[in-house]
């Protein structure tokens, strides 16, 4: 059992006090207004992988800084306030918070990124990019298939085409955000596991710590 579920570290309750839900079917009219300050909760990383056209990034490497960038706003110059998620969790803590600081309308998007990408047609669709998901596919696209990034097994981050390509990319060990950091045990280990993962791999089988972050 954990305390939440997402990590924020503010008194908030949900189960009391919520935002105003949108079916993603309504969502672009939310996005085009202008008069309406779009707010994309997630982290900082998973942001520069795709958003909404226009939506404002806070900048967060984690949620638990979300309360800092809140503070940065006026209620009195964003009186309607609308954000999203990947799947509506963090949503439903950060539009209770919005709320009890003095913010008047505050709109989410129910069922997050994914349910807007499974109901609304890409022709018509206001999403932008990939979207980061917490599982093997690391990102998916518009039809909800798994997108063009890899993970870094040494510290998990996506990665790119050109990230694959940079020097300090080494296969199921390390990128360039994480190469110089990696003691030589813990390349070890990632070279070890990668070894493993290949040869479980060319067997057909799937290897039992692939979910294991070392």
């Amino acid at each position: 059992m954990k305390p939440e579920i997402v990590t924020m570290r503010q008194a908030v309750d949900p189960t009391v006090k919520v935002g105003t839900y949108v079916e993603p079917s309504d969502w672009n009219a939310v996005v085009d207004d202008p008069d309406v300050l779009v707010i994309d909760t997630r982290n900082r990383e998973e942001v520069e992988l795709g958003t909404f056209r226009g939506a404002a990034d806070p900048g967060t490497e984690a949620f638990t800084e979300f309360a800092d960038y809140v503070a940065t706003l006026d209620p009195h110059e964003h009186p309607t306030v609308a954000m999203f998620c990947t799947g509506g969790i963090r949503c439903e803590k950060a539009s209770s918070y919005l709320l009890d600081q003095g913010f008047e309308e505050v709109l989410h998007l129910k069922g997050g990124i994914l349910q807007y990408l499974e109901d609304v047609d890409p022709a018509d669709s206001r999403w932008e990019g990939e979207c980061f998901v917490f599982d093997d596919r690391v990102t998916v696209d518009h039809a909800l298939q798994p997108g063009g990034y890899t993970l870094c097994r040494g510290c998990r981050a996506p990665l790119s085409d050109d990230d694959r390509l940079d020097p300090a990319f080494e296969e199921g060990v390390s990128c360039r955000r994480c190469a110089a950091e990696l003691t030589d045990d813990r390349r070890r280990r990632l070279r070890e596991r990668h070894r493993q993962e290949t040869l479980a791999r060319e067997r057909g089988d799937r290897h039992i710590g692939r979910r294991d972050s070392a």
